[in-house]
């Protein structure tokens, strides 16, 4: 296989990561209005409004914000929209996605966990965004440094790298099948599932990040790290806090 992968659409050449990206989220949002039609939960329509608006608000702009301050002294010395519009990160995106969400629950004033629903429409969003990430090799950054091990592989260089992209999407497939099968026991608090989700996809992106090229903002870490540390420590004190509750009633 030749990197990067490209198709040929209207006569323009576009990478694999944006088409199979657009494409994950398109297909995400159907599988996500799929399942809330079969779902028992009904929602008003202003929540399912609120939510839907801050959800997407605050995935955009958190995505926009993380995936620059990956690299905030280029951002800052040689500032270009065009540039800025087209850096992002997912992790940027479920981080203020999450902040989009609690805030817009509160100007409606509902309180129940909206989560749960999103969680496998999510699951399948990223799997197809990271088939893109793989196909388009080291022409976008979301490539693995060089490596010995016998995982690496050529992506578009001289260089054996770790296919991070293809070790995420082993790891989400796990945490599917991991998931479901806690959601078929039906034994668990609302919100549950959702925060599972995000604490286990924050963890091992927090790991993931060793092997990815990063500029060190604090110690080792970048900033994509440091904000799975914010993320992981809420998430902990969140399902402690869930069972504790649970417990309680």
């Amino acid at each position: 296989m030749e990197f990067p992968v490209t198709f040929h659409i209207f006569g323009k050449t576009i990478l694999a990561h944006p088409l199979f990206e657009a494409v994950g989220m398109f297909l995400g949002m159907r599988y996500y209005f799929y399942l809330k039609r079969k779902s028992k939960e009904k929602l008003s329509f202003n929540t399912s409004a609120a939510v839907l608006i801050g959800a997407t608000a605050g995935a955009l702009l958190g995505s926009k914000l993380i995936g620059n301050l990956e690299s905030p002294y280029a951002l800052f010395e040689h500032f270009s929209f065009q540039k800025f519009w087209s850096n992002n990160t997912i992790v940027g995106g479920l981080a203020f996605g999450l902040i989009g969400v609690e805030l817009a629950k509160k100007v409606v004033h509902h309180k129940e966990s909206t989560g749960d629903l999103i969680v496998f429409p999510l699951l399948f969003a990223i799997i197809i965004g990271r088939i893109g990430c793989f196909l388009t090799g080291i022409y976008e950054e979301t490539y693995g440094i060089p490596t010995d091990s016998i995982f690496g592989m050529h992506l578009g260089d001289k260089y054996l790298r770790h296919p991070v992209a293809l070790y995420e999407i082993g790891f989400l497939i796990i945490l599917w099948i991991g998931l479901k099968y806690i959601q078929h026991q039906r034994k668990y608090p609302s919100g549950f599932i959702f925060q599972l989700f995000m604490l286990s996809y924050f963890i091992f992106r927090f790991i993931l990040d060793f092997m990815k090229p990063r500029i060190e903002i604090v110690g080792n870490l970048g900033t994509i790290q440091l904000v799975c540390i914010c993320v992981i420590i809420y998430y902990i004190y969140a399902i402690k806090n869930t069972q504790y509750l649970n417990l309680k009633y």
